[in-house]
């Protein structure tokens, strides 16, 4: 057994300090250790985008991030953004266009889609397909996971 390691992060404006093993993957950090099972595993190996959360700002796969890695990061997961009661912006876009149908892979679409609206302009479906292109739904044909996006592109424009 691996000698346990001390890192301490921020996880939806919660603070942590925990002891991991150094192979730990993030995923397995948060939904084993923090008890936050909105980050989803599908692939193991960063293709289907499903474990997306947000790590300092940026997008990042956490079933490739090791949890030693993020020490003294900002992470944010899709608890982060709303509640049932309250869903995030993004959230809501996807309930209101039925972007979801199983919801497994939603938490990581939420999550790439939020860091995209940050960081890229989106102005176009296909800028839109393309950002999208990292995750993957066996359920839907996209159309109303793009047509959501393009709901919060056109939003976000009119108050620049």
């Amino acid at each position: 057994m691996s000698k346990r390691v001390s890192i301490t992060v921020s996880v939806n404006g919660q603070s942590y300090t925990q002891l991991v093993e150094p192979r730990m993957l993030l995923s397995d950090f948060l939904r084993h250790e923090l008890g936050l099972t909105g980050t989803h595993v599908g692939c193991e190996h960063g293709v289907c985008g499903a474990c997306t959360i947000l790590l300092d700002g940026r997008s990042a796969r956490s079933c490739l991030t090791l949890a030693v890695q993020t020490d003294g990061a900002d992470i944010q997961t899709v608890e982060g953004l709303g509640t049932i009661e309250h869903l995030g912006r993004v959230q809501q876009a996807f309930r209101d266009h039925h972007g979801l149908q199983c919801g497994f892979c939603t938490p990581g679409f939420v999550m790439t889609i939020t860091d995209m609206l940050l960081h890229h302009s989106l102005d176009t479906d296909d800028e839109i397909r393309e950002a999208l292109s990292g995750n993957i739904c066996r359920c839907t044909g996209y159309e109303h996971i793009v047509n959501a996006v393009r709901e919060l592109a056109r939003e976000r424009a009119s108050f620049k």
